[in-house]
């Protein structure tokens, strides 16, 4: 039988659930032999409404994109390092953009087989529930989805791997 998951994408959003997804992804990828791709993407669309609810001007936008593009950067170098010190090599990608359309665009064109995220936030209205991009990427992605919980566990999993 041909291994199940040969690719693996985690979102990283820079909450804490997404660096647990990063830890568990790095536990999946040692154990299916699977390619690991850590992904975080600046949410552009978000902050094109803030410039036009005027609550930015174009450069606090700009500003605030440069912040969010070093944030990236300091979260794809905390999971390539927790993937370095397990033995792992992992491909980071930082995009711009749709949140959800990006996640979709990254697993159609790695040919991703397993999307990991971390534990979705609690829905206080319809307005987050519409709101949440990874909710609505992993409700539209074509590859099968993992939701991470259990902090504690998956540390114990990942502090575990040699």
């Amino acid at each position: 039988m041909d291994r199940p998951i040969k690719r693996i994408l985690v979102f990283v959003d820079g909450t804490e659930g997404s660096i647990t997804a990063a830890q568990y992804a790095v536990c999946l990828a040692r154990a299916y032999q699977a390619e690991l791709t850590a992904l975080y993407v600046v949410n552009t669309r978000a902050l094109g409404e803030l410039l036009k609810a005027r609550i930015f001007i174009q450069a606090e936008e700009e500003e605030y994109k440069r912040d969010l593009e070093q944030d990236a950067n300091r979260y794809l170098n905390h999971v390539r390092s927790l993937a370095r010190k397990k033995g792992l090599a992992v491909e980071t990608v930082s995009a711009s953009g749709n949140v959800q359309q990006e996640i979709k665009d990254c697993v159609r064109e790695r040919e991703i087989d397993l999307l990991v995220i971390g534990e979705l936030s609690r829905v206080r209205s319809r307005r987050d529930e519409f709101y949440d991009e990874a909710e609505r990427a992993m409700r539209s992605v074509p590859c099968s989805v993992l939701v991470v919980k259990d902090e504690e566990r998956v540390w114990q999993l990942y502090d575990s791997l040699t």
